[in-house]
């Protein structure tokens, strides 16, 4: 009857050690699962944390910057009406210091309209910025932002240059119409005599006025190309003086 008993003892106990140990281990998963959550939400909230405090700093620069900009805004209006009203105080100034020469404001309108004619239709050599010039001297002189005596001056000196390009031999960079294009080329100025040129891509040729029009004529003829070249170079040495066989370039060359 002993050992009966024994045999049926030990399957129970066996049982009831299984039945432990299962109930065991899901308590023990979800322990460890509410340890993770738990770190988890630390994170994000040290993460919302750190993320707020960035905002704040990042919209209390911003808020230093609008402040600063709306200071700056307000220094340059300020500025602005500071000059503005500096500007008509001197255009009162000249009004008055010129009223007693007025007579001299017509002729010297007249004579930069004849400036400006001769600029025109004589050897085109940077005629768009020559014109820029006396135009400005004009403005100038109609807002009152110069005396007519200033004008005067300006106009007098205006002449002195133009007499000076009539004259003046030498290199320059100005842009040409040449083959229906706009091209930045090397000028070659013989006084108000001749005008050659030589192109980024090596073309040469010379001005010549046909029909009250100047054209930027292109040669091809290897002789005349030689002849350019040759003073292109005597130029660039600084060569102004000497014997120079040149292709008949002469501005005035098939005007009628």
């Amino acid at each position: 009857m002993i050992l009966n008993h024994q045999k049926i003892t030990y399957p129970l106990l066996i049982t009831a050690i299984i039945s432990s140990s299962l109930l065991a281990t899901p308590e023990k998963g979800l322990a460890n699962s509410i340890i993770q959550l738990r770190g988890d939400v630390e994170t994000l909230y040290t993460d919302i944390k750190e993320n707020k405090q960035r905002y704040n700093s990042q919209m209390k620069s911003l808020s230093m910057q609008i402040t600063d900009s709306e200071a700056q805004i307000n220094r340059k209006t300020t500025s602005i009406k500071l000059a503005q009203k500096e500007l008509e105080n001197v255009k009162v100034k000249i009004q008055e210091t010129s009223s007693g020469n007025t007579e001299i404001k017509p002729l010297v309108l007249n004579a930069l309209e004849i400036l400006e004619k001769s600029i025109k239709e004589g050897i085109p050599f940077m005629v768009q910025q020559r014109v820029s010039d006396l135009h400005k001297i004009k403005n100038d002189l109609n807002q009152n932002l110069i005396t007519n005596e200033k004008a005067l001056s300006l106009t007098w000196a205006s002449y002195d240059d133009t007499i000076r390009v009539t004259k003046e031999i030498g290199l320059f960079k100005q842009q040409i119409d040449f083959n229906g294009k706009n091209v930045l080329a090397q000028i070659a100025k013989l006084g108000s005599v001749a005008l050659f040129f030589s192109t980024p891509t090596n073309e040469v040729g010379y001005v010549v006025k046909e029909n009250a029009q100047y054209k930027y004529k292109h040669i091809t003829n290897p002789e005349d190309i030689e002849k350019i070249v040759t003073l292109f170079d005597a130029l660039q040495k600084q060569i102004r003086t000497g014997y120079f066989e040149l292709p008949n370039a002469l501005v005035l060359q098939g005007s009628k």
